[in-house]
């Protein structure tokens, strides 16, 4: 196996194309696309760190491709913490250990937030898993409902009630979809800090290369690539405002807010009515949700897929602390200390955060 590194601005069209080529079932995600690699790459060109692509050759064909944000010591995933999901993009089959793509990309440590479960090059440096939420509306809106009425799920019939109900209270209920409004775009933000402060999360819109690869996503007119914005309004007032990632059969839920003065008409899920709705004049057939343990993710999705966290480390000291800190943490978890034993695994995600923002 033979591992070339190479920045990605300096990918051939041919190997944009033969990666999207690889990119099939459980892999058909915006954010293991090239053009995820290359748009994080442009926000973040006067960053102090580097996005690199590994590019795996058998016998001088492309076989595969690792996308990973590269620092003196450490690698971690392209565009964390805005990025759902990392992948080796691969042909079935190929063979590859963890500890030789990390010695590839000159680092002491790779750390994963998000890898997809499967991967037999990870397999064994996983620390944790959760689960991620995916609707497959392959046969149509119809009966991807009729589906969740059989598992007893009652989500789009209280939609239903609340759509009739807020039509009556304060007026008709109009999607938008694809939206160029930069007057909703800016309102999205503005909530998305506003309910980062609330909840005492890291306002990643703080940060000069997030706020740049937003806009820049917002205005992509790549057929096969960009961000979305879907909008929902009631009477003439913005209610719910959703910015989605678009690959070519999927949409991945991504940035998502509503007025918090129409809490009790449940907007957000609405909005994501709607869009399933849309999807069945779309080329798309699947509208992942992302990891999180919240109910309407549960309620709505008729798929799921594992992502793990973890990192594959060479014999040093940085690979030592990760060790360490994922000692605290599975310590700590295992004692029944209520809240508190979560702290060092909040502490860890946290200090990832501040790291991938830097």
């Amino acid at each position: 196996m033979e591992i070339d590194i190479v920045r990605p601005q300096d990918l051939r069209p041919a190997s944009i194309e033969r990666w999207a080529q690889l990119q099939t079932g459980a892999l058909d995600s915006p954010f293991l696309s090239p053009h995820w690699v290359r748009a994080v790459d442009y926000a973040q060109r006067h960053g102090r760190r580097a996005v690199q692509v590994a590019v795996l050759k058998e016998d001088g064909r492309e076989v595969g491709f690792f996308p990973a944000r590269v620092g003196a010591y450490t690698a971690m995933p392209v565009g964390a913490p805005m990025c759902d999901y990392q992948a080796l993009v691969a042909e079935p089959g190929v063979q590859l250990d963890a500890k030789t793509l990390v010695q590839a990309l000159g680092v002491h440590r790779l750390d994963f937030t998000h890898m997809l479960e499967g991967q037999a090059t990870f397999a064994g440096h996983a620390r944790g898993q959760v689960l991620s939420h995916v609707i497959d509306v392959k046969g149509g809106y119809a009966a991807y409902e009729a589906e969740r009425k059989a598992a007893g799920k009652s989500i789009l019939k209280d939609s239903d009630k609340k759509r009739r109900k807020v039509e009556r209270e304060v007026g008709e209920a109009t999607f938008g979809a694809f939206s160029r409004s930069s007057t909703d775009f800016e309102r999205l933000l503005a909530w998305k800090s506003a309910q980062y402060r609330a909840t005492g999360q890291t306002d990643i819109f703080q940060t000069e290369w997030t706020l740049a690869l937003l806009r820049d996503l917002f205005e992509s007119r790549d057929p096969d690539f960009g961000a979305v914005l879907f909008t929902l309004h009631f009477g003439d007032r913005l209610a719910a405002v959703h910015l989605h990632l678009r690959g070519r059969r999927t949409i991945h839920g991504w940035l998502i807010a509503h007025d918090p003065e129409f809490e009790r008409y449940s907007p957000g899920i609405l909005l994501f009515q709607d869009i399933l709705r849309w999807m069945d004049d779309m080329p798309y057939n699947r509208l992942d949700l992302g990891a999180g343990d919240y109910r309407f993710k549960r309620e709505l999705a008729n798929e799921g897929l594992w992502v793990s966290d973890g990192f594959v480390g060479l014999p040093s000291p940085a690979a030592f602390a990760r060790r360490a800190a994922y000692g605290v943490r599975r310590a700590a978890e295992s004692l029944p200390l209520g809240r508190a034993s979560e702290l060092p695994g909040k502490a860890m995600r946290r200090m990832d955060v501040w790291r991938g923002l830097s």
